[in-house]
């Protein structure tokens, strides 16, 4: 851990003129308005789908793709400012996505960024890995470790099985078609090291350029969690410790380099809520309530260098259009996200499975210098919100918190999940409840 002396070092460094002047704006104007974002993934441009074809095939160089990311990143902020978002990011166009439908590129980006990782097949890597739930199990266990669940694969997660017919129809909607058996998987042969150093420095700059261009204030870069680092098949590490540890010190690289361009970082963290559903079988909530912990305990060993006025941190049930009947609620995971050292949290509230539960901040006090980030539109439904739902939703959460604590979001991120047309009449949906809102909270 770093003493204090060299936190206060770390702190002064990041926290540029700039930035300072960054942050004091948006205390400002969250002092007499409820300010705008989302959670990262923005319907892609063909444009830039093409050119990650391209860079991928080798038809194209790393510097002819960095120049159709640059246009493509000014467009997609100048976009987001044009609709009145406050907080912008790149749309996550520096995440390499395979089509306008890819929902997974969020995690997946990781795979071109971490060294140590090797190929399988995706059936050995994937379906029906065991997953550490009790730390302090049976001492002839490997790695000291008892295993009383398995990781499924996704047609074997519990709100699968429940709702098979649904899941089976592909008409329906409800799930992505199931890789095929003999796909190729990551798994982890070797120490996890960062290696996207030149990735995330430009992702970074392109944003800051197209923010001065578009007279952006405030921007983040999503990055993933170190449990969703190391949630893939592993053959190196002995000790869930060991992988955790690893992942977080690879993940803090990408993290620190965010940070210190300017940005909030947003750790994508849905380990925290979704993996309840993929244990077979059912775990117990300590087992689990004790398993999340441990992840955040990586995000904040990942933090370390990182101021913490700099840090977001999203937590989803998953961005899979089905019942979601297995969903663990808020209720029980709420207070061990909290210790994350962050000063904000991301949630979803707009699904009609987790609508509900704005309820946990009635008997709970936010830590101090914290906001919340409630999603109050959809990424699940095709359904346009209406901007007086979006401000009823607002003024829901700001009577519990104070409006001064509240910023307006999405669900989840919208690339990949709903048609472009549609994704940005949600933002603009989001950003009228917002000013409704506003009117009647200031």
């Amino acid at each position: 851990m770093l003493g204090t002396a060299a936190r206060l070092g770390v702190l002064h460094r990041a926290l540029t003129p700039s930035l300072l002047e960054s942050l004091d704006n948006k205390r400002k104007d969250m002092a007499d308005r409820i300010l705008t974002t989302h959670v990262g993934s923005l319907p892609r441009t063909p444009e830039i789908l093409e050119a990650n074809r391209s860079v991928a095939a080798g038809e194209i160089t790393q510097e002819e793709f960095r120049e159709i990311q640059k246009e493509n990143v000014e467009w997609v902020v100048k976009k987001q400012r044009e609709i009145g978002i406050d907080i912008v990011n790149d749309g996550e166009y520096g995440h390499p996505a395979s089509g306008p439908d890819d929902m997974g590129s969020w995690w997946s980006y990781s795979f071109s960024r971490l060294g140590g990782l090797k190929l399988g097949a995706a059936d050995e890597e994937n379906p029906e890995r065991e997953i550490v739930l009790n730390p302090a199990g049976d001492p002839e266990s490997p790695g000291n470790r008892v295993h009383i669940g398995r990781v499924a694969s996704f047609d074997t997660r519990r709100d699968w099985q429940l709702f098979h017919d649904l899941y089976a129809d592909a008409a329906s909607g409800a799930a992505p078609a199931v890789q095929g058996r003999g796909a190729q998987a990551p798994y982890i042969g070797a120490p996890l090291t960062y290696t996207g150093q030149e990735l995330v420095k430009r992702d970074a700059h392109l944003l800051r350029e197209a923010m001065r261009a578009a007279r952006a204030e405030q921007g983040f870069v999503a990055s993933i969690s170190p449990g969703m680092a190391a949630d893939i098949g592993n053959r190196f590490y002995e000790t869930e410790e060991e992988l955790l540890g690893a992942a977080a010190d690879a993940m803090g690289q990408e993290y620190k380099a965010i940070a210190d361009a300017g940005l909030t970082v947003q750790i994508d963290a849905p380990e925290l809520a979704d993996v309840w559903d993929r244990i077979n079988p059912e775990p117990n909530v300590a087992d689990f309530q004790a398993f999340i912990s441990r992840r955040v305990d990586a995000i904040n060993r990942a933090l370390r260098d990182v101021p913490r006025e700099q840090a977001r941190l999203h937590i989803c049930w998953g961005s899979w259009h089905g019942p979601h009947s297995t969903d663990v609620p808020f209720e029980l995971i709420v207070d061990e996200c909290l210790r994350a050292n962050v000063s904000g949290f991301s949630f979803e509230n707009s699904t009609g499975r987790h609508a509900h539960e704005w309820r946990v901040w009635q008997n709970r006090s936010l830590p101090k210098e914290t906001v919340i980030y409630p999603g109050v539109v959809a990424h699940s439904t095709n359904i346009l919100e209406h901007p007086r739902a979006v401000a009823d939703r607002i003024i829901k959460f700001a009577d519990l918190v104070g409006p001064e604590n509240v910023i307006a979001s999405t669900d989840c991120g919208l690339g990949g999940r709903l048609n472009g047309t549609l994704a940005w009449a949600k933002l603009e949906s989001l950003v009228e409840g917002a000013r409704i809102a506003s009117a009647e909270l200031f």
